[in-house]
């Protein structure tokens, strides 16, 4: 008998061959029977969008599916299984968190092809984590608002896709479509009906891990304890690749290091004189004779302007969210925020902003290649001094300010079509406005940056200049 679940599939199966009466489909709660359907339709229509599509995005759909598979299994369990305690549920949910896993690691190292449909794939999966929710003081909110929210986080990258292909190919967009109808209203819909205020556990089934044990062989296990600290490093040399990156107990390995005193340099290699800058034949960069250093000088004192400090996220006062020197940081989501507080992003660079509620203003200044989502703004949104930043609007927004920003994209919602858009000194500025119908793909809007002065009865007559081609 095997000690663990060799796949979702086999965990859904060992679930439902625990209860000797539920041998046909027909035994089924009406959750489950109701969460089948959903599967063979909406999973359905995206794996079959993806397989005219293929390569990765066909990859990144079939561990959508696997997901959704995994999740079967333990909606299924919450049909015929008490609430289980916190190490239970950790077992019971640890072939959904692999898989989760996984596609969140298609997305990592070098950027993939299919990027924006992976990233989708990755960030709409943590909707499913619904089935964690405890009680309203976990942390988690209600698991139909909890799909809802995820989802947000994934629109983003499932706009892109939307606007890349809608005039490429109509099988992307087909794809993009089906992936959002499987969230919202597909899969927040099943919760909002069944599980509205949580996993809607049976108080008269059984124990969790006995029912799997009972079929699968799956002994309970104790809860996962952390890993011992790594030793240090062997050897006198000091390298940085031997420890994990980002751990607590790899820089203590460091600082141990450091604090051997003369020891320290034992491990150095020696520097012969052939190795020596003054002594190469190539000396390429060199500065001729009578040149000014103004220009070298120049660039130090700009390279040591651009330094970003410290990585800030933290609210100030009970009243300002400061983001600042985020770098390829996509996982930032401020959710608790109110009405009276403002949002300053600053010097951020591949990095996504989620802002889930109202706040009174954002400032976004000094960004790159970020992302910023936000639902309701009281005053304004401002864009300063930015480099190719896309900013989403899912609410309302009065006014939005683009100022000295060298690429723009601006998603803007129904609800925010009559927000005014101030522009100076800006470039490369698009505005995507939704369609006629909720089927109807993005309309793209760039705003003129070029203008025509007329002098005309005695005043100036401004126009925006109109390109047409021949």
């Amino acid at each position: 008998i095997a000690t663990t679940m060799a796949s979702p599939a086999a965990a859904a199966a060992a679930v439902d061959d625990a209860d000797p009466s539920s041998s046909v489909s027909s035994s089924l709660d009406p959750s489950v029977v109701a969460y089948d359907a959903l599967v063979n339709s909406s999973v359905a229509r995206v794996l079959s969008s993806a397989g005219k599509i293929g390569g990765q995005v066909l990859q990144g759909s079939q561990v959508l599916k696997d997901a959704f598979v995994a999740q079967r299994a333990i909606v299924l369990a919450i049909s015929k299984c008490k609430q289980p305690n916190i190490n239970s549920l950790q077992q019971l949910v640890q072939p959904l968190a692999d898989t989760i896993s996984k596609a969140t690691a298609l997305t990592e190292g070098r950027k993939p092809d299919a990027y924006n449909h992976l990233k989708t794939i990755a960030e709409s999966l943590s909707a499913l984590t619904w089935v964690v929710f405890t009680s309203k003081d976990c942390g988690m909110s209600f698991p139909a608002t909890h799909v809802e929210e995820s989802w947000q986080a994934a629109e983003f990258y499932n706009n892109k896709v939307l606007v890349e292909y809608r005039n490429k190919d109509a099988n992307h967009v087909e794809w993009a479509r089906a992936m959002k109808e499987l969230f919202l209203p597909g899969l927040r819909d099943y919760t909002k009906k069944f599980h509205v205020t949580g996993p809607a556990w049976n108080p008269k089934g059984g124990d969790v891990l006995q029912n799997f044990a009972s079929s699968s062989g799956m002994a309970p296990q104790p809860a996962p304890r952390g890993l011992p600290p790594p030793p240090p490093p062997p050897g006198n040399s000091l390298t940085m690749t031997d420890l994990p990156s980002g751990s607590k107990t790899s820089m203590n390995a460091v600082f141990q290091q450091i604090n051997r005193g003369e020891g320290i340099a034992s491990g150095l290699r020696k520097v012969t004189d052939d190795m020596k800058t003054k002594n190469r034949a190539a000396r390429i960069g060199e500065v001729p004779v009578g040149t000014s250093s103004k220009r070298s000088n120049a660039g130090v004192v700009g390279s040591i302007a651009d330094r970003s400090g410290p990585a800030k996220f933290q609210l100030q006062m009970d009243r300002k969210w400061v983001v600042e020197n985020q770098v390829d940081n996509r996982s930032l989501v401020i959710s608790k925020c109110n009405a009276w507080q403002s949002v300053y992003i600053f010097g951020c660079k591949n990095s996504v902003i989620q802002i889930q509620g109202k706040v009174n203003n954002i400032t976004i200044d000094k960004c790159a290649k970020t992302g910023v989502v936000f639902k309701d703004v009281v005053a304004a949104c401002e864009i300063v001094n930015c480099t190719s930043v896309e900013v989403q609007c899912q609410g309302v927004a009065p006014s939005i300010t683009i100022d000295n920003t060298m690429g723009c994209q601006l998603y803007l919602s129904k609800s925010s079509l009559s927000a005014s858009i101030t522009s100076a000194k800006s470039s490369e500025i698009n505005v995507l406005v939704p369609g006629t119908t909720d089927d109807s793909d993005l309309v793209e809007h760039a705003l003129p940056e070029q203008f025509l002065n007329v002098y005309k009865d005695g005043s100036f007559v401004t126009t925006p200049v109109s390109h047409s081609g021949g």
